[in-house]
């Protein structure tokens, strides 16, 4: 029988395997409900379901934020409150920019209002405003306001935090026994269709824990004896509510004692996490206690099997606890490795000074077969790599799971992002992209101000630093494709670089006019880039590298390369006039280069 010291050196190991994806996890569950992740220990479950939290947590602060503001409308003090939000209002935008520290500015942009209205309550007020409208009296808006308000906080920790919790367990006990667990995981119970059954699981578990919580002693051993649920659950979710809660109560008889005092072993961390202000905890001790709880729950699972108890059938998973077999594994992963085994060598014809092109760019000097089929193979090859790190026992083999996953294989096929631009079309990609870049700056001036305005220091209706980001993020980030997180993370990167110093060199070559200024946005650098700006930018980079711009390429290809190479030509000439001519006579005035005061005026008015 393994002992606590066992589990404990067991844990390290699959923690340090693991740790950054580990902590992730961790940090991911703290953001969403604090403790009820992060600990993964009996004693504070029921402290989640039946008393307040000690923990400051973002949940916490919003109720408090929400109880401050029901009371004073509750007691009469409405429009003590209303002119509360207004003063909060105008003193945020008028200390913008008297801070000292102008990265923090907020005075304007979609940002700095959210922050303006979130910190102030406007967005409560005007919540309670219609609901007043609705219901006649301040009063019964309070109480429809408060009500529903418990309702939706009572949903979000059902299906949010209760079921990530499970989830987060499910990706802690696949990393005892397998080297990697592929971030994709967390979508697990929405591809075995159950999200919403464990939600009402954890419903059900939570009444019992309520109601026990009454007789006190009862409720602190129904917590110990209800620990397993979420642990039941996310190697079977499967499981009905009764016989999650019941197969919990049998595997923990006997046990309840030993998983106290597991829990008490921790007391050191929590004291060391006390001294560092939780840096600790969140370095180390929350990721710690998970793998160690897991480690608990596979030996209580083993012996409830080994002892024959009622309802181990029920624990059928077997290789979320042990690996299968290569024979297993080659039967069920067959097509698998027959594709596998099909891959050809490098592709001839890619070598030299257009090999280096099509394998650090994805840029070709023309299309040919050659180039086709290299991208058919990359495509193909990256949809086996799932599945081939299954075959080879490097991940949990989801095809030996009882209940069928579902998964689309063929997502990426129609829009195939890994293909290799020509030089033509990525010509009139960037054109296609400024354009789209004008439009949107035109039509956000437009609906803002009801004023036509040609956007931009050039003269022809495209503003170019959205093709030149485009491109950029095509040809720069073309080998973090694969990796959508790292993708959108260096998009912003680069786009931000090309923002900051496009404007620092407008503002050299033209004598200090600037065509844009972010002074007063929530989190700008010297009014050159925002993070709002660069959000926007982010979201659009990921839309553009895995879905506009193949979708243009594939519009282009059937293009005849004759016709293509024509309108690239005839494009580059007119976009080189342009260029000559708007650097003797930029394009600048009204809405343009005059914005600054006029957009920052009216929405300090605002508030």
């Amino acid at each position: 029988m393994r002992t606590r010291r066992q589990m404990k050196a067991d844990a390290r190991k699959v923690l340090k395997r693991h740790y950054f994806l580990f902590l992730l996890l961790c940090l991911m569950a703290s953001l969403l409900g604090g403790g009820l992740v992060m600990s993964g220990t009996a004693g504070e479950d029921m402290a989640e379901d039946v008393t307040p939290q000690t923990r400051v947590t973002f949940t916490d602060t919003v109720v408090s934020s929400f109880t401050e503001f029901v009371m004073d409308v509750a007691v009469g003090k409405r429009e003590d409150r209303e002119r509360q939000i207004r003063e909060a209002q105008e003193r945020y935008a008028a200390e913008a920019g008297q801070t000292g520290n102008e990265i923090f500015g907020r005075s304007r942009g979609v940002l700095a209002s959210v922050v303006n209205k979130l910190s102030s309550g406007a967005y409560l007020m005007t919540l309670l405003v219609g609901m007043r409208s609705l219901v006649g009296t301040d009063e019964v808006a309070v109480v429809v306001l408060l009500l529903g308000f418990l309702g939706l906080l009572c949903l979000f920790q059902i299906f949010v935090v209760g079921v990530c919790r499970t989830v987060i367990i499910r990706m802690f006990l696949e990393g005892r026994c397998y080297e990697k667990v592929p971030g994709q995981r967390i979508w697990f119970l929405l591809r075995v269709r159950k999200w919403g059954h464990v939600a009402v699981v954890n419903l059900v578990k939570g009444i019992f824990l309520f109601f026990w919580g009454f007789t006190v002693i009862g409720g602190i051993v129904k917590s110990y004896s209800y620990h397993l649920v979420p642990y039941l659950l996310a190697e079977n979710p499967a499981m009905k509510t009764l016989e999650a809660i019941t197969l919990s109560r049998r595997l923990m008889k006997g046990h309840k004692w030993e998983c106290f005092v597991l829990e008490l072993s921790f007391l050191g961390w929590d004291l060391l996490g006390i001294l560092t202000l939780g840096v600790s905890d969140i370095l180390f001790s929350a990721p710690y206690k998970m793998a160690v709880m897991a480690e608990y729950y596979a030996r209580l699972r083993r012996l409830g099997i080994q002892n024959h108890a009622e309802g181990a059938e029920l624990l059928n998973d077997r290789y979320l606890f042990a690996q299968a077999d290569k024979h297993t594994l080659k039967t069920e992963y067959a097509d698998v490795e027959r594709e596998c085994g099909a891959q050809s060598p490098e592709l001839p014809g890619l070598k030299g000074f257009h090999g280096f092109l099509a394998e650090t760019f994805g840029v070709t000097i023309g299309q040919n077969r050659e180039i086709q089929t290299l991208e058919e193979e990359r495509s193909r090859r990256f949809l086996l790599e799932y599945d081939k790190k299954a075959l080879e026992g490097h991940i949990y083999p989801t095809r030996l799971h009882p209940i069928p996953e579902k998964r689309k294989r063929k997502w990426v096929v129609s829009l195939n992002y890994l293909r290799c631009y020509s030089l033509w079309s990525m010509i009139l990609i960037f054109f296609a992209l400024s354009f789209v870049g004008w439009i949107w700056e035109v039509g956000l001036h437009l609906i803002a101000d009801g004023v036509f305005v040609n956007r931009g220091v050039l003269h022809g209706p495209w503003l170019p630093i959205y093709g030149t980001g485009s491109v950029m993020m095509l040809l720069l980030l073309n080998r973090f494709r694969r990796k959508p997180v790292l993708e959108f993370t260096l998009a912003i990167g680069l786009c931000g670089c090309v923002e900051y110093f496009t404007s620092v060199y407008l503002e050299y070559v033209h004598n200090g006019t600037r065509w844009w200024d972010y002074t007063g946005y929530f989190l700008n650098l010297h009014g050159r880039i925002c993070a709002e700006g660069l959000l926007v930018f982010g979201i659009g980079g990921m839309a553009i590298v895995y879905v506009l711009a193949p979708f243009l390429d594939g519009l282009f290809r059937r293009i005849p390369s004759k016709a293509l190479i024509a309108a690239g030509v005839v494009l580059l000439a007119v976009f080189a006039a342009d260029q000559v001519y708007s650097s003797m006579h930029p394009n600048e005035g009204k809405g343009i280069t005059d914005y600054q005061s006029g957009i920052q005026v009216t929405e300090v008015m605002k508030g």
